[in-house]
């Protein structure tokens, strides 16, 4: 399978293989993802009423802008680590089949908290503006976690499936399997 085809291209097999599940169920970084993603997702809520707030009232920039610091690092921290895991549980950093539309977006996400960190940093646009862009950062956020979700609910049907097919025969149904 080539780089540019999702992960669907894998139709009727499962998101991982016995040895890549072996290998993400023994390294750390599955650990650490199942860790920070949380942290990020409630920096991102929390972030997100106060970016929402300042729009609507105009008051609390100070911390509604913190916030997008502390989740754009948070996102760099999880990227980073991501990317470690894949390495470990795919053998490539980035773009490995199995999560290449969620590493694609990933990317945009990536691109908008950086392009909002920079306005910041360089004094570009007006805070407002600075603003908005986090609002498009966050969206961009909120599609790739949905992925992501998606992702790892599929992957535990088809991990419990598997295990349903281990405990019959050669993975065949009897009449008292139903």
């Amino acid at each position: 399978m080539s780089a540019s085809e999702p992960a669907e291209g894998r139709q009727g097999q499962p998101l991982y293989t016995s040895a890549e599940r072996a290998r993400r169920d023994a390294t750390k970084w599955t650990l650490v993802q199942g860790i920070l993603a949380p942290i990020q997702f409630l920096a991102f809520a929390i972030s997100l009423c106060l970016v929402v707030n300042y729009l609507l009232n105009g008051a609390g920039l100070a911390a509604a802008t913190m916030s997008v610091v502390v989740k754009t690092f948070l996102l760099y921290a999880i990227m980073i680590t991501g990317a470690i895991w894949e390495k470990v549980v795919f053998g490539r950093y980035l773009f490995a089949p199995a999560f290449f539309w969620e590493d694609v977006v990933s990317m945009v996400v990536m691109f908008l908290h950086t392009a909002y960190v920079v306005m910041w940093l360089a004094g570009w646009g007006t805070p407002v503006e600075q603003m908005w862009m986090a609002l498009a950062a966050y969206a961009s956020y909120a599609v790739n976690a949905l992925q992501f979700l998606l992702k790892f609910q599929a992957a535990k049907k088809t991990s419990a499936d598997s295990e349903d097919d281990a405990s019959t025969l050669l993975g065949a149904r009897g009449v008292l399997d139903t």
